[in-house]
């Protein structure tokens, strides 16, 4: 090969190297595009195929065996005529006219060989006694007395107008006279009974109270209760705001405000209601 210095022939000579480049590389591609076609091709080709042998022939003809059972059986015996000279045939009973057989008594078990006769029931219990009736328990029965006898001093009674001045029989707790008193309305059992239920009985209590108008009784104070430990003056000094007591009478005139003794007796009927 002959080296030229001539440009032009170098220029030629690139373009036609460049050229040849580009041919034989169009040429490549070319190839592996047919190579690619051809394996699609293949790859379609085998799954048609694959695809017919799964789904079978659709034209085919199916084809059905069919079984019959036949019962061979001996033809019937022929039966003879019925002679005309014999008396007709009886039907046989029906279950419903048959009797029922009667059922065997149940036999003894053979293990128990010695039976035991069942126990007598135990006679009846006798009635019980009539009970008496239980007796009435004694009723209290509360006793308001003002006067208490001559332990205590005189009774102050009379008319209030015409009878004397009322009797002094002690010294009340402010050290002012105490006079024997006299009700002015008398308690009843049902204003003393819830007070005095607390209490034991019999008992008594004594009180000094002072009297003032509407024959009223305040600032009471326990004098004496007996016997010891029955309640009595604490449950004397709780209703004896529901007293009414007269005031002691002095110079023929009451006089409000003076002090007064008060007993309380409360006690036992023995009597039954």
């Amino acid at each position: 090969m002959a080296i030229s210095d001539d440009p032009s022939a170098l220029v030629a000579d690139e373009r036609r190297g460049f050229a040849a480049l580009i041919g034989g590389a169009r040429r490549r591609k070319a190839a592996s595009l047919g190579i690619a076609l051809a394996l699609e091709a293949l790859i379609i080709l085998l799954l048609l195929t694959l695809g017919t042998q799964i789904l079978g022939d659709k034209d085919g003809d199916e084809v059905v065996t069919a079984f019959e059972a036949v019962e061979f059986a001996a033809p019937p015996e022929p039966q003879p005529e019925p002679a005309t000279d014999a008396p007709p045939e009886t039907s046989p009973a029906t279950p419903q006219d048959q009797p029922l057989p009667t059922p065997d008594p149940p036999r003894p078990s053979p293990l128990n060989l010695n039976p035991v006769p069942a126990p007598e029931p135990p006679p009846p219990a006798p009635p019980a006694p009539p009970q008496p009736e239980p007796k009435p328990s004694p009723s209290p029965t509360i006793g308001a007395r003002i006067n208490p006898g001559r332990t205590y001093g005189p009774a102050d009674t009379g008319n209030p107008r015409t009878a004397g001045d009322s009797q002094q029989v002690g010294t009340a707790p402010n050290g002012e006279p105490l006079y024997a008193a006299r009700w002015y309305r008398e308690p009843t059992d049902q204003e003393l009974k819830g007070y005095l239920s607390t209490a034991t009985a019999p008992s008594y209590a004594l009180i000094a109270c002072k009297v003032v108008t509407g024959y009223y009784v305040e600032d009471c104070e326990l004098l004496a209760e007996g016997p010891a430990g029955s309640q009595i003056g604490r449950a004397v000094m709780a209703a004896a705001w529901q007293f009414r007591v007269r005031p002691a009478r002095v110079g023929g005139r009451e006089q409000f405000g003076s002090w007064v003794r008060i007993r309380i007796d409360y006690s036992v009927n023995r009597s039954s209601r």
